[in-house]
């Protein structure tokens, strides 16, 4: 159903169900919004008319204040999940608009935007403003999907509109007209939300209608001292993720990339691709089929790439399915490689030479039931500059290797999201340490950072600690969000 358009006072809108009929609730300064159960939704809010009437606060310090004109802030920036919540939570199909400021954004946590599909305080679809980027997210209690990432350097600069669709198993979100990605909605009905995540932020203008058709995209406005509630003040247009994603500057610890690369395209390989030298893929995502097409966890698969001895592969999206990822025959370094969706292991290390040394560097990875890292020849193993998201272990040496070694992990500026086991799994009384210098572990707790076993050549290892111990595992900088 279709509703008229008429100018709007500068007041509030919003509705109740009851019965499965809209009722009209007037607010301080003015009336309506409809709604009609499990299917259209309207709502307006400009805070016009200075106060929080309708919503309905979890976490965080808010307030209407002049930004401006009035807008609703949340205050403190220490904490880790502020929300407020409005409407139904029938609705289903609908578009959420609002006017978004960053205020403060600085640690890889930080994030500040919008969530539709609300069915309780960590379970919605969101759309968030982050260092250097825009993200749309699934979250279902301790799992986060990422489902889209937009390059944004203005993020934290003034104003933007954020927009969140949600139409059947589809989201949908989009910053200042520019998408920033689609993906399957398991959430099929709720309320709307504003949210902050270690930030404050303003919002302003919350809009919720029925599905829109593809916004035009529009030239972003030219900063002003004083930022005014149209489009935000960015000093660049935003761009899709550039294919060498870097750190974020203003984090500290030092926060790896926020933003996931575009593919620039597929490749679909059968066979396993042998590297020697350097191979850069150009951030185009290989997938497998054929005989690396299953899709399944079982030991023993083959790889999607194979590097020999001295190696680097660059810039390469692995999709899924994805076998068993990447193999390395000796010293090796991977360059911003991101698994979208982890098989077996993302990448396992084999080779001889005790002075071999394996680099990852830069890349990401999300779903990894078991391991992301495997560890199974001699060496040193860097990883910096990462970032992972639902996952067992980022770091494994092998715990029954038939022929083992000792091992030395060094771990740093890494960012993790949980689910999390633990960041690094090694074999003290084999020789293994581990070093794990400025790590962030988001929704994660101290048991995270170390697990040590008995490792064994038969049989199954044996976890004795799941802490560093200060010797064979020394952890600094470690951040628990």
């Amino acid at each position: 159903m279709k509703h008229a358009q008429t100018a709007r006072p500068r007041g509030r809108r919003r509705a109740a169900i009851a019965g499965g009929f809209a009722i009209v609730l007037a607010g301080a300064a003015g009336l309506t919004a409809t709604a009609f159960a499990g299917s259209s939704a309207s709502l307006s809010d400009n805070f016009e008319d200075g106060d929080t009437a309708g919503w309905s606060k979890s976490g965080g310090s808010w307030a209407v204040v002049a930004d401006g004109s009035k807008a609703l802030r949340q205050s403190d920036a220490g904490s880790a999940l502020a929300r407020q919540f409005a409407g139904d939570s029938g609705w289903t199909d609908y578009t959420l608009t609002a006017k978004v400021k960053a205020v403060t954004l600085t640690g890889s946590a930080a994030a500040a935007g919008i969530a539709a599909r609300a069915g309780g305080a960590h379970q919605f679809e969101r759309l968030v403003l982050a260092p250097g980027a825009a993200r749309l997210e699934e979250v279902r209690g301790d799992a986060v999907t990422v489902l889209g990432n937009l390059t944004l350097a203005s993020a934290a600069s003034g104003f933007h509109t954020l927009r969140l669709d949600v139409s059947g198993s589809t989201v949908t979100g989009y910053v200042d007209g520019a998408k920033v990605g689609s993906g399957t909605a398991k959430l099929t009905k709720g309320r709307v939300g504003l949210i902050t995540t270690s930030a404050v932020a303003s919002f302003d203008d919350v809009a919720v209608t029925a599905i829109a058709g593809t916004p035009a995209t529009t030239s972003p406005a030219t900063a002003s001292p004083t930022p005014s509630k149209t489009t935000a003040a960015p000093t660049t247009a935003p761009t899709t993720a550039a294919p060498s994603p870097t750190k974020t500057a203003t984090a500290s610890p030092t926060a790896v990339a926020t933003s996931w690369p575009k593919a620039t395209g597929t490749t679909t390989l059968t066979a396993t691709k042998a590297v020697s030298g350097t191979f850069d893929g150009g951030n185009v995502e290989f997938i497998g089929g054929g005989d690396l097409g299953s899709g399944d966890q079982e030991e023993g698969q083959d790889p999607l790439f194979q590097l020999a001895d001295g190696a680097t592969l660059s810039n390469v999206i692995i999709g899924a399915p994805a076998a068993d990822g990447v193999h390395c025959a000796g010293s090796c370094t991977l360059k911003n490689v991101w698994w979208l969706d982890v098989g077996e292991d993302a990448a396992t290390f084999k080779g001889t030479s005790a002075s071999q040394t394996m680099t990852v560097t830069g890349g990401g990875a999300m779903h990894a039931s078991d391991k992301v890292f495997q560890h199974n020849g001699p060496g040193t193993f860097v990883i910096k500059n990462f970032q992972a998201t639902d996952i067992g272990k980022l770091y494994r040496s092998c715990g029954n290797c038939s022929k083992q070694f000792a091992r030395k992990v060094q771990i740093s500026d890494v960012t993790v999201t949980a689910p999390l086991k633990t960041l690094a799994g090694i074999n003290p009384n084999l020789g293994d340490t581990a070093t794990i210098t400025n790590a962030t572990i988001i929704g994660g707790k101290s048991t995270n950072v170390c697990a040590l076993f008995k490792g064994v050549t038969s049989g199954e290892p044996t976890e004795t600690s799941n802490v560093p111990d200060g010797v064979a595992c020394i952890a600094t900088g470690i951040t628990l969000k």
